[in-house]
């Protein structure tokens, strides 16, 4: 078990993002953040799910979060309060402290490192009600794609497009040439978020998606540096990737 893990970066599809506040000029402030389960995996992954335990104290005020250190032979624990959510305090309260309890482990601090995310909201997405605007159901975050990198664990890059290819925020600067690991991607979650950048239609991004999916390492090596240089050669150019029903499933797929 390496503790360390814990604090590497969440990978980007870990995260949720809701509108926290719309202003008048019909800019929101986006907030990113993450659930409960995101932890427990973390923890299940780097620890082992017989390897730590959660308590809550304080009517779920507070939660404390232990692991088990073998050279020890003890739990170690690390403490944090919560609040209440607008709908099931209590279930509220209680993942709440269980979340701020795993940030003091490390897991997703570097949410606290994202930039203010601000973006201006079409007509269509913003609503007025008692004077106030709130999103309409013409906003659905869940279906924009976003794109994160970090240096040394800090978030160096974030970008998102909306359902129809709209860039709609873009902050840092893009390190094109940067290593897959220190990202914390892997090949496949990489090529899936170039993918989302390079502007493609449907159809296409479709055939790529299921390259993405059949491809061995090479291949997956292959298609992440061609999506990055944003000059990706034509499926039908035959890209080789030591996958012999590629060809078959992309023709069985139109």
């Amino acid at each position: 078990m390496k503790l360390q893990d814990l604090k590497k970066p969440l990978q980007i599809d870990e995260i949720d993002f809701r509108v926290q506040s719309i202003n008048k000029g019909k800019y929101a402030t986006i907030l990113a953040y993450k659930d409960a389960r995101i932890d427990m995996n973390r923890l299940d992954d780097v620890c082992g799910s017989l390897a730590w335990k959660r308590e809550h104290t304080r009517d779920n005020q507070n939660c404390i979060v232990s692991i088990w250190d073998n050279e020890k032979s003890q739990w170690i624990s690390k403490e944090d309060t919560g609040t209440e959510s607008n709908t099931e305090k209590e279930k509220g309260l209680a993942s709440d402290s269980f979340k701020r309890a795993c940030f003091n482990w490390g897991i997703g601090r570097e949410l606290y490192d994202y930039p203010v995310i601000q973006i201006k909201l079409r007509d269509d997405e913003v609503m007025e009600y008692q004077g106030k605007f709130r999103a309409s159901y013409n906003l659905n975050l869940k279906k924009w794609h976003w794109f994160s990198q970090f240096v040394d664990g800090r978030i160096s890059f974030l970008y998102c497009k909306d359902e129809k290819g709209t860039i709609r925020f873009r902050w840092g600067e893009y390190t094109k040439d940067m290593d897959t690991t220190s990202q914390n991607h892997n090949l496949k979650d990489e090529c899936f978020n170039l993918l989302e950048m390079t502007g493609y239609d449907d159809d296409t991004k479709e055939k790529y998606k299921l390259l993405i999916q059949l491809a061995d390492e090479d291949g997956l090596i292959s298609l992440r540096d061609n999506f990055k240089s944003n000059q990706v050669d034509r499926i039908d150019n035959g890209m080789n990737y030591n996958q012999t029903d590629i060809k078959k499933k992309l023709n069985e797929n139109g």
